[in-house]
């Protein structure tokens, strides 16, 4: 099991991190195997180029309105720029003042949790696949929602670990009395919460049930990603009782600081050492580490009460009066979205809707196999969802071709998503 695990990765590592390529060209073994496995994979799972051609696939026209990454559009607030101005002329030099550890020390206060209970990460992807990867294997499957976001059934196949997918409730919460009782020797449950796509809540008392209730040595992983949108609570105090329970978050949504990559892993100290398996031969704090103006920002963000306040009512403002206007005008969609993003019915093949919209320059994101009339739309500000709402109603008012139409390589057809990075 050991050496599956080490075989692992190996294979996945250059996934893991964005400064995973460098380290997999600084050691031939580890560069050999990824590039060997790299093919099968492009093969059965169809993914976008990364990398050096990043830059070549945003050329969608300049005024398209780009509603399909589940980004903020507000940005970095002015507390987090200013605090990347200040820290700026200190980056020619490692984080001596300890910017890092002070945010770390601001979040364990906000929850009242001891050392080591919080790591700092550049984003909520690396640590994600960590967590997975580190419950997960041959012998210990892994159990998600359906739909739901895509990570965890990817790291399922990358570790060749059985994967069970649980239908979602009638209210599109995660059935955890289902997940449960899916696979008796499962290494790990994964919770998104709110859900993506649906955004949707889980209650945290089924989460505490599910808790109870797993088998013994299985990890919940709750993936926190829009959690900020949401006035529900929080399943991070299981992290301070010591539950098994790891916890993720980013600074990539409310925040508005998805193209800065700063994210947060929960959970005892032992399961966050636990990450440390996935590739013993290279020490991943090293390679996850966090730029100084990442910390910074990251700091100053959650040190402003008033932050998540008000960009959450920004957001509930937008969501609900696009909501609206789809209930005003007989559409329909997913109902109790808690999140910066909703699913809508189009009663055709999502993506053939999708490519209808990006002909009238508005990019909605993704459909999901379990809901394949359904498309996720992010909320974007008051002038975007006006130009979305009159982009809708022209396609939905479009006969059905029938057809799902199939994405071309190039990139003018190319739809931004958070699975660029999440």
């Amino acid at each position: 099991m050991e050496q599956q695990q080490n075989s692992l990765s190996r294979r996945k590592f250059v996934r893991l991190m964005g400064a995973g390529v460098t380290v997999a060209a600084a050691l031939p073994g580890l560069a050999q195997q990824a590039s060997n496995s790299a093919a099968p994979a492009a093969t059965s799972t169809p993914r976008r180029r990364m990398g050096a051609d990043m830059g070549d696939m945003w050329q969608l026209p300049p005024d398209t309105v780009i509603i399909s990454g589940n980004e903020n559009p507000l940005g970095p607030a002015k507390v987090a720029l200013d605090a990347m101005v200040e820290a700026g002329p200190l980056g020619g030099r490692y984080d001596r003042t300890g910017i890092a550890r002070k945010t770390v020390e601001t979040v364990s206060e906000q929850f009242g949790l001891k050392r080591g209970y919080v790591e700092l990460y550049p984003g909520s992807t690396g640590p994600l696949d960590m967590a997975l990867m580190s419950n997960i294997g041959p012998d210990r499957g892994l159990v998600c929602g359906d739909p739901s976001y895509e990570q965890g059934p990817r790291a399922a196949q990358a570790c060749r670990a059985p994967l069970k997918m649980v239908p979602l409730t009638a209210g599109f919460a995660h059935d955890v009395r289902a997940m449960a009782a899916a696979d008796p020797r499962a290494g790990a449950f994964y919770i998104v919460n709110p859900n993506n796509p649906t955004g949707t809540m889980t209650p945290k008392e089924d989460i505490l049930w599910l808790l109870k209730n797993k088998p013994t040595g299985s990890v919940v992983i709750v993936d926190e990603a829009y959690h900020h949108f949401s006035t529900a609570e929080s399943v991070i105090d299981q992290v301070g009782a010591d539950q098994d329970i790891v916890v993720l978050r980013t600074f990539s949504k409310i925040y508005g600081m998805a193209g800065i990559r700063a994210g947060l892993a929960f959970g005892r100290p032992d399961l966050l050492e636990k990450f440390q398996s996935i590739s013993p031969e290279i020490n991943l704090r090293s390679v996850a580490s966090v730029s100084l103006l990442a910390a910074a920002m990251a700091g100053a963000s959650l040190r402003d009460p008033n932050l998540v306040p008000m960009r959450r009512k920004i957001n509930t403002d937008n969501r609900e009066a696009t909501l609206e206007f789809m209930e005003k005008n007989g559409y329909k969609y997913v109902a109790g979205s808690q999140a910066n993003f909703f699913m809508v019915d189009v009663k055709r093949p999502g993506r053939e809707f999708m490519m209808n919209m990006l002909k009238e320059k508005v990019a909605v994101g993704r459909t999901w196999a379990a809901m394949p009339t359904y498309v996720r739309v992010t909320v974007g500000t008051a002038e975007e969802m006006a130009k979305f709402q009159t982009a809708f109603v022209k396609c939905m008012d479009m006969p059905v071709d029938g057809k799902t139409t199939a994405f071309l390589d190039g990139p003018e057809l190319y739809i931004p998503s958070e699975l660029d990075r999440g």
